[in-house]
């Protein structure tokens, strides 16, 4: 997790918080043997000592998560610590900052799967208010506090924070640059609800008060996800201003010229309608006075949500097998836009691993299903997702952040019905079943007291495939052994489902 990647590929810099705060361990004695008297003994000072040693040497070489599991277990032995509740905050906050602005080809290379920047800004928020709450006239807490309430784009409160914390100290610099960040963006979503309303007024009138009130909030939500540039916004209304109250001729350019600045906004018509609840009114104005535009849009959107059998947008991440069932957190920006699309297309995706050897995938993936979204209110995604099917890459490449590529079905060379190999092979899928029902009981059985690995367990249970369906219960039996992804990444080249049931079988005999 390197500074110079984090700063390099933000907008916003943290500022106040370039380092974090020393224990003055004599005055930190005093202090717990005043609140303590003598129950905290020599060995649990000398360890609390210690954590916040580690602590901060680990947040100066940017080891923020073991700077955060430090900091917890300080907190624990004194809790409410207003250096600790700080110093923690700060490592929450680098955190949160580093995932926001990661850039795509670091994702690829490494995925993440822990909290998401989000989550970590809010567990930052929390640790801030608590420190404000011990120290209500400390700089520090209003400073921790604004960035975390900027991470989260909360940006009145915000501004409301840092002008309260420069009436505890006018000269902070960390605080005038946080108020100047939150005013300008404040102006911006200003800027943003003027030029919407303006051109929904354009086209919709007066008659139609509600549409109008959700087409500003419908595009306002675009903008603050960062799916459409609002600079390309108002290009489009002075493009429609000129149509409407100008000639036809010039308002087409204007238009033209505009939606050539980003490909993303090519769709930010069909986008607007097919994601929030809009009157037909809008849709048939703007057909009717842009219809080359409009059918220009269509025909891309229409091509990006429905690529066709051969071809999937990919999500960079891990080796998957079918007959899987998880749960995804999407938050980078590119890969909201891509579930934006996939959930107006068929809703599936390859998700495949990045080949360290290459630099580029993997050449086999597999199809995953989205069973259920969650749209969460800053713009990130809860997925639920099922795998369905291996295939094969023949190419890929970009598409607006994100990949897509080219691909083949793949399936196993099944024996004909009939014949002496499919009936060894139906005896050996019954064989393993049984091993599999059987180890399954007994895991089950000594996971009773983790409520979390029971679930797995039931989970995996109600994805069992029929033993005719020699393929998907062969993937089925793998999913329980929790390979290696190299391991996993052999499986799906297999072809061959007595090879790849005669893998797993060694696994369960060895139990």
């Amino acid at each position: 997790m390197a500074s110079q990647e984090q700063s390099s590929s933000s907008g916003f810099s943290l500022e106040g918080i370039q380092d974090v705060q020393d224990f003055n361990w004599i005055v930190l004695l005093e202090t717990i043997q005043e609140d303590q008297g003598d129950s905290l003994d020599t060995r649990r000072s000398t360890h609390l000592r210690d954590l916040m040693k580690n602590g901060n040497k680990a947040f100066r070489e940017d080891r923020y998560e073991e700077a955060v599991n430090c900091y917890s277990r300080a907190h624990n032995i004194k809790p409410d610590d207003p250096i600790i509740l700080g110093n923690r905050c700060a490592a929450y906050l680098r955190i949160g900052q580093f995932l926001k602005h990661r850039p795509a080809s670091a994702s690829e290379r490494r995925p993440l799967s822990g909290l998401d920047p989000t989550t970590h800004a809010g567990l930052a928020l929390k640790d801030a208010e608590q420190f404000m709450k011990t120290q209500n006239n400390s700089v520090m807490a209003y400073i921790l506090k604004a960035n975390a309430l900027i991470l989260l784009e909360r940006f009145e409160l915000a501004r409301d924070v840092t002008l309260a914390g420069l009436q505890v100290d006018a000269s902070s610099n960390a605080l005038k640059n946080l108020e100047r960040y939150s005013m300008n963006r404040l102006q911006l979503h200003a800027g943003i609800l003027f030029v919407v309303h303006a051109f929904s007024s354009q086209w919709i009138g007066e008659t139609d008060a509600h549409c109008a009130e959700q087409f500003c909030l419908s595009v306002l939500g675009l903008v603050q996800s960062g799916a459409i540039c609002f600079r390309i916004l108002v290009l489009h209304y002075v493009a429609a201003k000129v149509s409407l109250g100008g000639s036809p001729s010039s308002g087409h350019n204007a238009l033209v010229h505009a939606s050539r600045k980003t490909a993303f906004t090519l769709n930010m018509i069909l986008i607007c309608f097919s994601s929030f609840f809009l009157s037909v009114t809008l849709k048939n104005i703007i057909e009717r006075n842009f219809p080359v535009e409009y059918a220009e849009r269509k025909l891309e959107h229409d091509s990006l949500t429905n690529m066709g059998p051969d071809l999937l947008p990919l999500f960079v991440m891990d080796v998957v097998l079918p007959c899987q069932k998880f749960h995804l957190n999407i938050f980078e920006a590119r890969y909201r836009l891509m579930v934006r699309r996939i959930m107006e297309g068929n809703r599936r995706m390859g998700m495949v691993i990045l080949d360290s050897t290459t630099g580029s995938v993997a050449e086999y993936a597999c199809e995953v299903e989205i069973t259920d979204c969650e749209p969460l209110p800053d713009g990130r995604f809860f997925l639920e997702v099922e795998s369905r099917r291996r295939c094969r890459i023949l190419r890929n490449w970009d598409q607006d952040g994100y990949r897509v590529a080219e691909i083949e079905w793949v399936q196993d060379l099944s024996p004909l019905e009939g014949t002496k190999e499919r009936s060894d092979l139906q005896d050996m899928t019954d064989k393993v079943a049984e091993y599999a029902r059987s180890w399954i009981k007994v895991a089950q059985e000594a996971a009773r007291g983790d409520q979390m690995r029971l679930t797995e367990l039931h989970k995996a249970e109600g994805l069992m495939p029929s033993t005719r369906d020699f393929e998907s219960f062969s993937f089925w039996l793998a999913t329980l052994t929790n390979r290696r992804p190299q391991e996993r990444l052999d499986l799906l080249r297999i072809r061959d489902t007595t090879a790849v049931l005669d893998f797993i079988f060694v696994f369960f005999t060895k139990r």
